[in-house]
């Protein structure tokens, strides 16, 4: 074996120690996908960029992954799922690699006139060559890996022997930690961000639970029945769907956590443990302000009602042996479950309670009277959100 040949082959045994040993063991994403860029750089490959993308099994994300770029570190980035529709993907690299399970490399000096995007990009960032290598898992998918260099000339025969040779050594440190990553993103798609972490640390137990304060908010679709009757199915999920955007964005711009969806309604709680009950009631009514805005463009034929109180809420999993529901339960809930109907009958768009008004300025809300809530003995005062 010559000098050069044994020096890739330690190079080889140093970094597939180190991606099946520490980074499998202890490295999130972006660190181990840093970690063997900067690793291969200080070998002597002239790396300027690496990109490792990841399918999800999620309904909302199609792609995730960690791109490396020399000099700026390692970022994670996500794609839509109708990232697999677009010319993006079709006729690129990355479907030749995932469906044909084998590398691509091309050279991104001296490009023709009908070269795929991706190429035509990268050379345009100072890139003159490209590898792409599949990335096997457990479970016989295939993820795709990206690499490229500034280099004049490209990558040699022995840098890109290197790359290939460490294909199962980055599947084996990866694919742990893109099943963490995979999971913790389909819990937060059906749990929202606050429970998908609870349940990810533990709280999966039933009776598992937790009081916390929280402002609470529902929103509803005004004449959903006559809108149900009205529209086809498919049509009234669309517009259901975009209704539902418009308001989790919402909730989400103010950190808040959206707990589930019932029938056309949303059930959503900003907790105060982060700035106080002013706070979350402040963010609260910004959430709702930022639904209606977005609404009057987007959806302007389907009106839709806020309510929203503030107290304390059991938090955590509830249901029986084996079918488990996260989410907010309590007279708080009831609470502003009640006030959402208020909101219809006294034809105002967004409500609260006097613990809410108290929290808010003066000229932000306004007494609508006492009110008989179902389930309350006492008449309750109600407020509208003026600024809603």
């Amino acid at each position: 074996m010559s000098d050069l040949e044994h020096n890739r082959h330690a190079k080889q045994a140093e970094l597939v120690t180190w991606l099946i040993g520490p980074a499998r063991r202890d490295c999130s994403p972006e660190a181990i996908v840093g970690g063997l860029s900067e690793r291969l750089v200080a070998a002597g490959v002239a790396l300027k960029r690496v990109r490792i993308g990841q399918r999800l099994s999620n309904p909302m994300i199609g792609v995730w992954g960690v791109i490396w770029t020399r000099g700026e570190g390692a970022v994670l980035y996500t794609r839509p799922r109708t990232t697999f529709s677009t010319p993006f993907y079709y006729g690129s690299p990355f479907q030749e690699v995932i469906e044909q399970r084998r590398s691509v490399r091309h050279s991104l000096e001296h490009l023709g006139p009908d070269t795929h995007s991706v190429y035509v990009e990268l050379a345009e960032a100072g890139n003159t060559d490209y590898l792409a290598l599949p990335i096997e898992y457990g479970d016989g998918s295939v993820q795709g890996g990206a690499f490229t260099t500034d280099r004049p000339g490209g990558f040699t025969v022995a840098e890109i022997a290197l790359i290939e040779s460490l294909a199962p050594a980055i599947s084996a440190a990866l694919e742990p930690a893109a099943m963490r990553h995979s999971m913790q993103s389909l819990l937060e798609v059906y749990l929202g961000t606050g429970s998908a972490g609870r349940v990810v640390v533990g709280a999966f137990q039933r009776g598992a639970t937790t009081e916390i304060d929280a402002a609470v908010m529902v929103t509803d679709i005004r004449g959903f029945t006559g809108l149900s009757e009205r529209l086809a199915p498919d049509a009234l999920l669309e517009t259901m769907g975009t209704h539902f955007e418009i308001v989790v964005d919402a909730v989400h711009a103010e950190g808040g956590d959206v707990l589930k969806f019932i029938g056309d309604s949303v059930l959503s709680i900003f907790p105060t443990e982060q700035d106080g009950r002013g706070g979350a009631c402040g963010r609260a009514v910004r959430g709702i302000e930022r639904a209606f805005d977005k609404a009057k463009t987007t959806l302007p034929d389907l009106p839709f009602v806020a309510a929203l109180h503030i107290g304390p809420v059991v938090y955590g999993n509830i249901g029986s042996v084996d079918r488990l529901d996260f989410t907010v339960v309590g007279p708080t809930v009831n609470f502003a479950s009640r006030l959402e109907g208020i909101a219809k009958t006294l034809d105002r768009r967004a409500v609260c309670s006097a613990e809410v008004a108290r929290s808010m300025p003066a000229d932000a809300v306004r007494s609508l009277g006492r009110h008989v809530l179902k389930g309350f003995a006492e008449t309750q005062e109600v407020f509208e959100l003026v600024t809603a």
